[in-house]
C-alpha cells in the first residue's frame, strides 16, 4: 500500500504523535479494555461511534501494537464490519488484516532509523512489534 506512509505522515503532522492511544483519542475513537480470552482486540463502528476494544490481559507492549493495528482498521476500513464480511460476503478479510498490520508497523516505526538496529528482530523487539510482522519491514 503505497499511500500508507502518506496517511501516517498526515496523521503525525495533524496530531503531533505516533502513539496509537493518543491518536485514537485525538480522533474521537473510544478505547475499551476487556478480558477477551484468546482475542487480542477488534474495531467496531456502530451508529457512527468508532470503538477499539483491546484485551486487558495482554502485555503493555502488545496492547500498544493491537491499538495501532485496530487504529489502522479505523482509518483504512472505518465502515467495515469484519464479522459481517466473513459471514456474508466474499471480500478478502486477509487483505484487510494485512493492510492493518502494515499500517501498525509503519506507524510504530515512523520516527525510527532502521539502520540503528543490527537485525530485523532487534527492530521488532525494541519497538514492541510481534515478530510475525517481520515481512512488513
Amino acid at each position: 500500500m503505497k499511500y500508507l506512509p502518506d496517511k501516517i505522515v498526515k496523521l503525525l503532522k495533524t496530531h503531533n504523535t505516533n502513539d496509537p492511544f493518543e491518536l485514537a483519542r485525538s480522533l474521537g475513537i473510544v478505547i475499551i479494555f476487556l478480558d477477551l480470552g484468546d482475542t487480542y482486540g477488534f474495531y467496531r463502528c456502530y451508529k457512527r461511534v468508532k470503538t477499539i476494544v483491546i484485551n486487558s490481559e495482554l502485555s503493555e507492549w502488545l496492547k500498544r501494537y493491537v491499538c495501532a493495528h485496530e487504529l489502522g482498521h479505523a482509518i483504512l476500513h472505518s465502515d467495515l464490519n469484519t464479522a459481517f464480511l466473513k459471514k456474508n460476503t466474499f471480500y478478502s478479510i486477509g487483505k484487510i488484516e494485512r493492510e492493518a498490520n502494515e499500517f501498525a508497523v509503519n506507524l510504530l516505526l515512523y520516527d525510527k532509523n532502521l539502520q540503528d538496529y543490527e537485525t530485523k528482530f532487534d527492530i521488532l523487539r525494541e519497538n514492541g512489534i510481534p515478530y510475525e510482522m517481520e515481512r512488513f519491514l
